[in-house]
């Protein structure tokens, strides 16, 4: 798991993708854990949201966007929620489960935790990843790592670019 420069990585395949999603699947199943809804966390998130809503059998399957990383290693002081936000209207009673694909600090996560307090019954958070200086322990996690992480779907330069502001949204 070597990267560029001799930096070593978590290198995550799309197979790796398969199995992992396959597995934290399985850790909320077998934890009895029936989530009417999942919360993906855009954009790290979807991937992750979507298998879990497959493999749980769950049909709500929201996004919700959350600005905190500007650049690697740039980030905002605080995690803030780009609109449009979920709106939670008559589900006081539902289970959610937040879906990440990684808890680096944790911040993110936190926020949508918190975000979410009081508007419904039980939150529980799952991720591909977390690291041990996250604020968030996550009920449900495929693996820990320090590492940096390289995704399937964030390892290659974007074909195209574009300046993207909050007004955007």
């Amino acid at each position: 798991m070597a990267g560029s420069a001799g930096t070593e990585r978590e290198i995550m395949a799309w197979s790796d993708f398969g199995a992992a999603s396959r597995d934290v699947a399985q850790m909320v199943a077998d934890d009895g854990y029936e989530p009417e809804m999942i919360l993906a966390i855009a954009r790290g998130g979807l991937l992750i949201g979507g298998a879990l809503g497959y493999a749980l059998s769950v049909k709500n399957v929201y996004t919700m966007n959350v600005e905190f990383y500007t650049g690697v290693d740039e980030r905002l002081e605080v995690p803030r929620i780009l609109p449009p936000a979920p709106d939670f209207v008559d589900l006081h009673d539902a289970r959610i489960l937040i879906a990440d694909d990684v808890a680096d600090t944790g911040h993110t996560l936190r926020s949508v935790q918190r975000f979410c307090a009081g508007k419904v019954a039980e939150v529980r958070t799952c991720v591909l990843y977390e690291k041990s200086h996250s604020v968030v322990r996550c009920d449900y996690v495929w693996k820990r790592t320090d590492l940096w992480i390289n995704f399937p779907w964030s390892d290659k330069d974007p074909v195209a670019t574009r300046e993207w502001s909050v007004k955007d949204a």
